[in-house]
């Protein structure tokens, strides 16, 4: 009778302990992808913010951030302007991202080509679409060489944290766009 009681006590108290770390993996899965895609959207409304603005400080950064309902230290600014390879303009002192200045369409493709050689992963064309797939955080950075390099048969872009979805204006665009960018990739 002793015995059943704790048999049945280890069982229980394996049974609960199991459930503990699961519950917790979940919990630490789940916090991490919500870092994940916070770091990401962080990062794009960064991008959107110095293209659309002459910023000219971090602390001008931050609050156009707080605006948009991102509560962010210097410390995490200052990762992201690395990360995203932010350098301030020589005119005036603002943020822009690298390669900005120069406007040549062998520039931009320049810039395309290096930034495809440092983050591009997979690259697959379906229909009408391309599917490129980048490292974490990265997908942001060259759908930005992307739309800079104003590719003829590209109607646009959209980028998450490590895919970007290139829209063609035909199959056979998505074809030409998919082949240009292995080319410049390599």
């Amino acid at each position: 009778m002793i015995i059943r009681r704790k048999e049945y006590l280890y069982m229980h108290i394996f049974r609960l302990s199991t459930e503990i770390v699961m519950n917790v993996s979940d919990l630490v899965y789940t916090d991490s992808l919500e870092r994940i895609t916070m770091k990401s959207q962080r990062q794009s409304a960064i991008l959107e913010v110095v293209e659309r603005e002459a910023v000219r400080s971090q602390e001008q950064l931050r609050q156009h951030l707080a605006s948009r309902g991102f509560d962010v230290t210097q410390a995490t600014l200052s990762r992201d302007i690395k990360e995203l390879g932010l350098l301030k303009r020589s005119s005036d002192g603002a943020y822009q991202p690298s390669g900005a200045e120069s406007t040549s369409a062998a520039s931009a493709l320049d810039s395309l080509s290096h930034a495809l050689s440092q983050f591009l992963v997979n690259l697959e064309a379906v229909q009408h679409l391309v599917v490129l797939k980048t490292g974490t955080g990265q997908a942001q950075m060259l759908a930005v060489a992307i739309d800079r390099s104003r590719l003829p048969d590209v109607a646009g872009t959209l980028a998450g944290d490590d895919t970007i979805l290139i829209i063609a204006r035909d199959p056979k665009g998505a074809q030409t766009v998919s082949k240009q960018l292995r080319d410049l990739a390599s």
